[in-house]
């Protein structure tokens, strides 16, 4: 139950699964059968007769004591995630066990065909692209991929995108628009990669492009924040009909990071803190500001302890979502898509 990457906030949490585990042992070793005839006894080590079962309980006990354990987990979990605050928000949404676009992909999609590639230059790792089914729907999958492995997290570029993803992306969705296929997109990144390869391939000039044509395609979009979404990297595949977001997710114009970078000098524990703070990048700011328009709800202790459970509330929203995309006239449909876009950062002068 406990993982390497730990969470301080999450230390109580951490401590009763440790419990947990221990009495599960000893509850195993209960229930393992007697040692076979000729075996060392306890007498024949030297130890008293009786002593390996001296202040040890039954097994009927160990189990009640491990069903207390995991009550006392559960509302301890509950307790902490009602109050975390956005810079842990963010860790959350950063947790290495994440599900990420292929998870979901493997837990509500059906037949999966990859597409690869963005015929100009190259293929992008960082941006998976394919046609799926979910449900009884078809749709066109688009989402950041950041990968598990170190080696598939170099290939990735830890989910920033090159300009070749996003050409890649909307060359899918051009293709999706011409089959009348709704498009689903998965955002979490970071930011799209800031090298000077992918400036020298027009990076910033991709992302552009995209938000205009994405803001004209003629078939339903929906976009997902389901982990991180940072800056343009993750409005180059999300200008939709409908925006969600995972309630451990963010999404903002930058990282705290970088905000505290550039406000404070200096990126630390503290000045990170406050960035996030600042930045409203919660989904529950984000919904307040007219960001996004719906909230998923998360399993209890975020997507990373339970991710058929997060799969499953992603599916859930998207069978209800995309009938009632496809049911609008393409020509209402796209322009209440760039009414809504429009009407972001309105303000009122008194």
């Amino acid at each position: 139950m406990s993982t390497f990457y730990q969470l301080d906030f999450e230390k109580p949490v951490l401590e009763l699964e440790r419990q947990i585990e221990a009495i599960e042992t000893d509850i195993r070793r209960a229930a393992a059968p007697p040692a076979p005839a000729g075996a060392e006894t306890a007498s024949d080590s030297g130890a008293p007769a009786g002593a390996e079962t001296l202040g040890v309980p039954d097994a009927t006990e160990l189990a009640r004591r491990a069903e207390d354990l995991r009550q006392q987990r559960l509302t301890t979990l509950a307790d902490v995630y009602r109050d975390i605050n956005a810079w842990q928000t963010v860790r959350v949404a950063r947790h290495p066990k994440r599900p990420q676009t292929r998870d979901y992909i493997d837990l509500f999609c059906k037949d999966f065909c990859e597409l690869h590639g963005d015929r100009r230059f190259g293929d992008d790792p960082a941006i998976v692209t394919g046609f799926a089914r979910i449900g009884p729907h078809r749709v066109l999958i688009v989402g950041h991929q950041k990968g598990r492995t170190t080696q598939e997290k170099l290939a990735c570029h830890f989910g920033c995108a090159h300009p070749e993803g996003y050409r890649k992306a909307m060359l899918k969705m051009k293709l999706a628009e011409k089959f009348r296929v709704p498009i689903v997109t998965f955002v979490d990144t970071q930011g799209a990669y800031p090298g000077l390869g992918a400036e020298a391939r027009g990076q910033a000039e991709a992302i552009a492009y995209n938000l205009r044509e994405m803001s004209m395609l003629r078939t339903p979009i929906v976009t997902i924040v389901i982990g991180e979404g940072g800056s343009g990297g993750a409005l180059g595949i999300a200008v939709a009909d409908r925006v969600a977001m995972m309630q451990y997710a963010w999404y903002s114009v930058i990282s705290p990071e970088g905000c505290a970078a550039i406000l404070w000098k200096q990126a630390n524990e503290q000045t990170n803190s406050q960035a996030a703070r600042a930045l409203n990048l919660t989904a529950t700011d984000n919904l307040r500001l007219g960001i996004v328009d719906n909230i998923i709800t998360e399993p209890l202790g975020g997507a990373h302890r339970d991710p058929r459970g997060a799969a499953k509330s992603i599916e859930d929203f998207l069978l209800r979502v995309i009938p009632e995309l496809k049911a609008l006239d393409l020509d209402t449909l796209v322009s209440q898509r760039y009414d809504r876009f429009r009407k972001l950062g309105s303000y009122d002068e008194l």
